[in-house]
């Protein structure tokens, strides 16, 4: 096999893997932490052994959306960071991308998780232990861009990573606990959770030589 056929195979592959993540994400959006093999397959058109053969088991499959939806809101989160703003808007931004994110696709935000809300392996994916890791994936993302950005001063790098794993943890427990009960607005809790982070990130200098937060 000559090098163009083995790059024709491998784009068929990958477009492919897309086609099914996108029958996967439809599935999701439907049916959230019950979405199961069975639905997706039918949903692609394909049978089950198929889907098996693309992503090994179910968590393979929920560890590829669970990529594909976690890069996304990184890229969202990123821009927040980078906005030409001032600091403390910058923050609210932030918290307010991840919030909106969570608002517009609870079906997805409840498949990655809450997984066992539909309890057994036949009925769902039994993924619950796999929805940690996308939080400390997340935790360092934003401890890289506390480290890069604000001047700590001495043991700078481990107190970002303090800050941005417990940032991403505060807006997960309270996002997950606004969006069952609503109760206040979005634009209330943004207000709520940035006035509590606010004193000590408006403490700290910029970095020098750096993009600043």
């Amino acid at each position: 096999m000559d090098t163009t056929q083995r790059t024709d195979q491998q784009t068929s592959a990958e477009r492919r893997r897309r086609e099914l993540l996108e029958a996967a994400d439809r599935v999701v959006l439907r049916d959230g932490p019950g979405a199961s093999m069975n639905a997706i397959a039918a949903e692609a058109g394909i049978t089950k052994p198929i889907l098996y053969r693309h992503f090994g088991d179910k968590g393979g499959l929920y560890a590829a959306l669970a990529k594909r939806h976690t890069d996304a809101l990184l890229d969202s989160l990123r821009a927040a960071l980078d906005a030409p703003a001032d600091r403390r808007e910058r923050v609210e931004a932030t918290l307010d991308t991840y919030l909106s994110a969570i608002e517009a696709r609870p079906q997805v935000y409840r498949f990655l998780m809450h997984p066992a809300e539909e309890t057994q392996s036949d009925q769902g994916f039994d993924v619950g232990k796999h929805s940690a890791p996308l939080l400390r994936r997340m935790g360092e993302e934003l401890a890289q861009v506390i480290g890069e950005r604000l001047d700590l001063g001495p043991g700078g790098q481990q107190l970002a990573r303090v800050w941005g794993h417990g940032i991403v943890g505060m807006m997960h427990a309270a996002g997950d606990w606004w969006l069952g009960e609503r109760p206040c607005s979005r634009a209330e809790l943004v207000r709520s959770l940035a006035d509590l982070l606010w004193g000590r990130l408006a403490a700290a200098g910029d970095k020098v030589g750096g993009p600043g937060f």
